[in-house]
């Protein structure tokens, strides 16, 4: 499986198709084989971030491709999208509610109310472009007490 940006003709992401240190973006897996984009269910949409790898703790080097790193989108909390990107800081964060996450230590929350970090979706390079390694690491969106 590899990365399609939404709304753009399903064509694999390469590393250098992510800006170093940029905002995230927002893709979906797509079967190679196939060329089917796993966009049916906004669970499957996902963040790319390329950053330097030096600050990446151990588990995410283990999960990044030429650093870039890949979470869910979707925020643990009560689903939102997580769409804000602070640079200065390198944290994602959630618009909804502010949870804030660390994507150099596996989306880990550093603030607010999610109950637990984003799902690690690991990536592997294929062909010069971004594939799909493993599934997510945990369930992606929320879950209802």
């Amino acid at each position: 499986m590899v990365a399609v940006t939404p709304g753009s003709s399903p064509e694999p992401l390469k590393p250098d198709d992510l800006p170093l240190g940029g905002t995230q973006t927002f893709a979906w897996s797509m079967d190679a084989e196939t060329k089917t984009v796993r966009n049916g269910s906004r669970l499957n949409k996902v963040l790319l971030l390329r950053l330097d790898p030096e600050g990446f703790n151990a588990e995410t080097k283990e999960r990044a491709a030429d650093g870039v790193v890949a979470y869910s989108a979707i925020c643990v909390h009560t689903g939102c999208d997580v769409t804000n990107w602070h640079p200065d800081r390198q944290l994602l964060e959630c618009p909804c509610h502010y949870s804030t996450y660390d994507p150099k230590e596996g989306a880990k929350v550093v603030s607010g109310p999610a109950p637990r970090r984003l799902p690690a979706l690991p990536l592997k390079i294929a062909d010069s472009r971004l594939v799909v390694a493993k599934p997510f690491t945990g369930r992606a969106g929320f879950q209802q007490t």
